[in-house]
């Protein structure tokens, strides 16, 4: 008697680890991206996006091997000629989600305004917003509390990205006050809750 291989074969592929996204933009906070890609790794497939002035706070040397860590650097590299793969559009093709932590004043008024002028403004761009986008702000407290966040926070809230919101703390300016990124735990926490209790 013949074997439902094709469901078995399907019910494996609903079961493969979800593919994430992980990016930093230039802020102190990216000291702890290299930890959110690690822990993150541990139930899903990574691959990490940093801007240039986040990689002013990021250890290349100790990055987790088994996450590939892309820079602006990478985006055109590889292109030679029409058909070749252009970076930003197979990640965006790639994960299941998209995690930009920490998420800086400028790259959050980059999306906000439309902007894609660095590989990870290129990906928000043309990214499916049928699939989930967290962002994890990180920025002095006048910078949170000015008008202009608030604004920005509408437009991304409105293409449907969701918030983890930044926690009162002493910043890396020594300033105490909101605006510091919350803790690489609760971002895992978060997508942990997206993607399901299989993945703990």
């Amino acid at each position: 008697m013949a074997t439902e291989e094709p469901a078995a074969s399907s019910e494996g592929a609903r079961r493969r680890r979800p593919r994430v996204l992980l990016a930093a933009s230039g802020s102190v906070a990216a000291i702890k991206f290299e930890g959110l890609c690690r822990s993150v790794a541990e139930w899903a497939d990574v691959r990490a996006v940093a801007t240039a002035s986040a990689l002013s706070f990021i250890d290349a040397a100790s990055f987790p091997t088994v996450v590939p860590l892309y820079t602006d650097d990478d985006e055109w590299s590889r292109w030679r000629r029409v058909g070749d793969e252009v970076l930003h559009i197979e990640l965006r093709r790639w994960a299941d989600a998209l995690v930009i932590a920490p998420l800086s004043a400028n790259t959050l008024a980059k999306i906000a305004g439309g902007l894609c002028d660095n590989l990870l403004t290129c990906v928000v761009r043309a990214w499916d917003y049928g699939k989930p986008v967290f962002v994890a702000p990180a920025m002095n407290t006048f910078m949170w509390d000015n008008p202009f966040t608030a604004r920005h926070l509408g437009v991304v809230r409105e293409l449907g990205i969701s918030l983890i919101p930044p926690v009162t703390k002493r910043l890396a300016c020594g300033d105490y006050g909101n605006g510091a990124m919350a803790e690489p735990s609760e971002i895992c926490r978060t997508l942990l809750l997206f993607f399901g209790p299989q993945h703990l």
